[in-house]
């Protein structure tokens, strides 16, 4: 009589993984199926984000999405009226100001600023301040560019 695949399949895995395991009866502890035994208890869902963002390496995103949120915090309110971060690319803070004058004022509170932020978020990983003035667009994108002329009228 010729055994089904299934049988097969069946006698070669309990082959590589062994046979039947008696399940334990009542008293008789197991090494890790406790009910209430170790890491078994209910833990809060504070806790199982935190063990998830760690695992999962989300916490310098976590870290500077709390820091664009806390801006006014961090700034005051004069300066946050005027300025608002745009976001974090490269571990590099960019802050949209909404004039030159003020642009300015944040380019010199550059160093004092990147002191605070690697104290009060010191997950984030912010390295450097990146501060644009209202106005024209930038044809650079990223760290390093190319020197030239640059864009030139090509809409007429």
């Amino acid at each position: 009589m010729t055994d089904s695949e299934a049988a097969k399949v069946y006698r070669r895995l309990r082959q590589k993984f062994g046979g039947y395991r008696r399940s334990a009866g009542p008293g008789e502890p197991t090494s890790d199926s406790v009910p209430f035994g170790n890491r078994r208890d209910p833990q809060s869902f504070a806790d199982a984000v935190g063990f998830l963002s760690e695992t999962m390496g989300w916490n310098a995103n976590i870290a500077q999405a709390e820091l664009i949120e806390h801006w006014a915090d961090i700034v005051g309110d004069d300066v946050a009226a005027h300025t608002t971060p745009s976001g974090c690319s490269e571990d590099i803070l960019e802050i949209q100001c909404d004039s030159s004058a003020w642009a300015t004022q944040l380019r010199l509170m550059k160093s004092s600023l990147l002191v605070s932020l690697s104290d009060r978020f010191p997950h984030a990983g912010i390295s450097d301040i990146s501060v644009k003035a209202p106005g024209a667009p930038s044809w650079k994108h990223g760290r390093r560019s190319v020197p030239g002329r640059g864009p030139r009228d090509t809409y007429g």
